[in-house]
């Protein structure tokens, strides 16, 4: 695993400039590391760096989120993890990760060709809210890529852009405390090598507190788009690693 420290670093960045506001960033850590790791075993490895991070964020962003939202969002992601445990070991990588990148691609393409960039905000109604939670908890539990389809819940609202990513924040920061349960049941935090753990989680505190700074300087419209190119090149990551999977089998 040393050998690929470099690698595991720019993951931990990531995961930190995630926390800070650039929330899709964050989900391309998973797929980097599993060009050279069991997929896995990278999500149980990072899953620490996640809630150090996690809380630094619920501290920068205690002020800004959307209590609705929350409310909604993570009773559903827990019922997400729920069915997640239990369907992981039978259930094929490729899928997965083809149906969360098709939720993220879907969203781009019809934010910007679509009715979408021009509909009026939705509000934060319970039926988009459970739908959407539930995916994010299976697909955040597998390969911590959960933020497509959050963001495909939360965008359409147009939320300000501190209210939007303390939203993220708060919400992933619960429900990453909620896998622990079902990584330790599956054994995946054993032989875990936490010196290098402690090592990955400073690089995203860093992170996290660049990737706050970024968002207060950047304009609304700016942000959006920042955020759904993030989005779009995280599907595509998404999309080849299932078709190298579904091609070596």
């Amino acid at each position: 695993m040393i050998e690929h420290l470099v690698w595991l670093l720019v993951a931990a960045l990531m995961i930190g400039l995630a926390k800070g506001g650039l929330s899709s960033m964050g989900s391309l850590a998973v797929p980097l590391l599993a060009i050279f790791m069991n997929p896995i075993t990278a999500a149980a490895l990072l899953l620490p760096v996640f809630l150090v991070t996690d809380w630094f964020a619920v501290w920068l962003y205690r002020r800004d989120y959307s209590r609705r939202n929350v409310a909604i969002l993570v009773p559903s992601i827990f019922a997400g993890i729920a069915v997640a445990t239990v369907i992981v070991p039978f259930a094929p990588e490729s899928l997965l990760l083809i149906l969360t990148g098709g939720v993220g691609m879907w969203y781009c393409l019809r934010s910007w060709f679509g009715p979408a960039g021009k509909a009026p905000p939705r509000e934060a109604d319970l039926g988009h809210g459970v739908f959407w939670g539930v995916i994010t908890g299976i697909t955040t539990f597998i390969t911590h890529s959960g933020a497509p389809p959050a963001q495909a819940y939360l965008l359409p609202q147009r939320l300000p852009r501190l209210v939007f990513v303390g939203t993220m924040a708060i919400t992933f920061a619960i429900s990453n405390v909620a896998k622990l349960s079902g990584y330790h049941a599956l054994g995946l935090f054993v032989d875990m090598p936490w010196n290098i753990v402690i090592l990955l989680a400073t690089i995203g505190v860093a992170g996290t507190a660049v990737g706050r700074w970024i968002v207060r300087h950047l304009t609304e419209q700016t942000f959006v788009r920042v955020v759904e190119v993030l989005l779009l090149i995280l599907s595509i990551v998404l999309f080849g690693k299932a078709f190298v999977l579904i091609a070596q089998a």
